[in-house]
């Protein structure tokens, strides 16, 4: 049998070291959020880019059809996206980084786009360089005397 001051030992020792190993999976951890939001940055940057390329799916912008904005130019982010899903698998487990990307990620890329391509988005008036018929002055030939 085990004397309570013993036990009191052990116990203190077996807190010690746990507590040391989850100290030491905490940064761990951090650096793996802040990769997952490096990755989210660059899919998000890949896709805004890349829709602001092309005018097909900048059309789609436009209208606020952001999934189809999204569906024409994807194939082309794709490296980006399997690392952002990779990064997320790393946190929260296998197969979790699909089901991010189709669910709260793909809930919130219209917005984050409409943000990133608002110049892009907007109609401008522009000036037109010639002027208005009707403002200009007649110019009456000088006839030869």
């Amino acid at each position: 049998m085990m004397k309570p001051a013993s036990y009191g030992l052990v116990c203190a020792l077996v807190t010690a070291c746990l507590g040391t190993a989850a100290q030491a999976r905490e940064p761990v951890r951090t650096e793996r959020r802040a990769a997952l939001a490096q990755r989210e940055e660059a899919a998000t940057a890949c896709f805004a880019d890349t829709i602001g390329n092309n005018p097909a799916a900048l059309a789609h912008a436009r209208a606020a059809r952001w999934y189809e904005a999204a569906g024409i130019i994807g194939f082309l982010c794709r490296p980006e996206v399997d690392a952002m899903a990779q990064a997320y698998d790393a946190i929260h487990g296998r197969g979790s980084g699909g089901r991010y990307f189709t669910g709260a990620y793909a809930r919130n890329l219209g917005r984050d786009l409409a943000t990133r391509l608002k110049p892009l988005l907007e109609t401008t008036t522009v000036a037109h360089a010639e002027p208005r018929p009707d403002a200009e002055a007649r110019v009456e030939p000088v006839s030869a005397p």
